[in-house]
């Protein structure tokens, strides 16, 4: 029998927000369950504003002791985001989501809050050596993509090693017909660029629509970029959707649109790959250019409206191509499973 038998898989949780990383550590959790570990989630609740909050936030995590409960040992942590890798245990092990990117790659741009100004530099710096120690303190480290374990070598100078997951929906998709409208799945925030597809539309051919699901703090300003565009009354937007809905609106699409700016994983290409479905991203769109392949799993766009307009036109003009490429993502990541996850993140426990 292994010797880790009690395990917490640590989240930070912004109260009345359900996301990517939200739905990851529950089907982490479920799937330690399902095989015999006695798993739970530990959550503190995560407030990143003002910007030395993140200080606390740290602090909060560092000043938690989860090595033990109710008197009984707990064997394992896992660590998943910024900043609950703080967290103390002598044996944490950490697979990393993303870090507060705001302080890294997105400094100075306009997906963050922190510019190269004294105040925001010494606060960037003071983070980044916390990260450092914190991270480094991992009996073992694993990202969720490629991309992730790149950004963390290159600014953290850490090695980790990439576990890819199955999609929430994994099990569930299903393929079906070639519809008239694009999908779009996902928060309805900056860096998920749905304004990107919203004006694509109006380079589009008319009798293709649009489907957006999610819901998020930008939904105003994208219906007014929608009827600044023209394209107002080819988008449906649906908010928040039940399991059932979402898997029929995948099964139906024509593809799906997804053009992140460099995002960490991006389970939204996997579950189109599971639907059959072809992907069409961007250049700079990070994770999901580790599985989508141009002309071959899906169509690679330059990030301009112009451009992911063209490609949807190219999936509406030749439904055969729409086809064979989302036949081929289904082949790309139909071996991704929680048994391969749950294997290397316990080896040796």
């Amino acid at each position: 029998m292994p010797s880790i038998r009690t395990v917490l898989v640590c989240q930070a949780q912004v109260p009345f927000v359900q996301g990517g990383a939200e739905l990851h550590v529950r089907g982490l959790v479920d799937e330690l369950r399902r095989r015999g570990y006695r798993a739970e989630r530990a959550s503190i609740p995560f407030k990143w504003y003002p910007k030395s909050e993140l200080l606390a936030q740290a602090a909060a995590w560092r000043l938690v002791d989860l090595s033990e409960s109710n008197h009984q040992r707990i064997d394992a942590v896992i660590a998943t985001k910024f900043p609950t890798y703080f967290v103390r245990h002598p044996n944490k092990i950490t697979w990393l989501f993303h870090q507060y990117r705001a302080i890294y790659d997105l400094s100075g741009t306009s997906y963050s809050e922190f510019s190269h100004a004294e105040g925001d530099v010494r606060l960037r710096d003071t983070l980044v050596a916390l990260d450092n120690e914190a991270l480094a303190e991992s009996k073992r480290l694993f990202t969720n993509a490629r991309n992730t374990a790149a950004r963390l070598a290159h600014f953290n100078g850490l090695t980790a090693e990439p576990l890819y997951h199955p999609p929430p929906l994994a099990g569930r998709l299903k393929a079906g017909p070639f519809g008239d409208y694009v999908l779009s799945v996902g928060r309805l925030e900056g860096n998920k660029r749905v304004d990107l597809i919203v004006r694509a539309l109006a380079h589009v051919e008319p009798r293709v629509r649009l489907v957006v699901v999610g819901e998020g703090p930008l939904r105003p300003q994208l219906e007014e970029t929608a009827a600044l565009a023209g394209v107002a009354g080819r988008v449906t937007w649906t908010g928040a959707i039940d399991t059932r809905e979402l898997v029929d609106l995948y099964a139906g699409a024509l593809g799906v649109v997804f053009p992140p700016f460099d995002e960490d994983y991006g389970y939204v290409t996997l579950e189109a790959f599971l639907a059959r479905k072809p992907v069409v991203t961007t250049t700079d769109a990070g994770g999901p250019l580790e599985f989508v392949e141009q002309g071959v799993t899906g169509v690679i766009a330059d990030p301009t409206p112009e451009s992911i307009g063209d490609a949807v036109n190219r999936l509406a003009r030749d439904r055969r191509l729409a086809q064979s490429l989302g036949d081929a993502g289904f082949e790309r990541v139909r071996s991704i499973t929680w048994d391969d996850v749950v294997g290397r993140l316990m080896a040796n426990g």
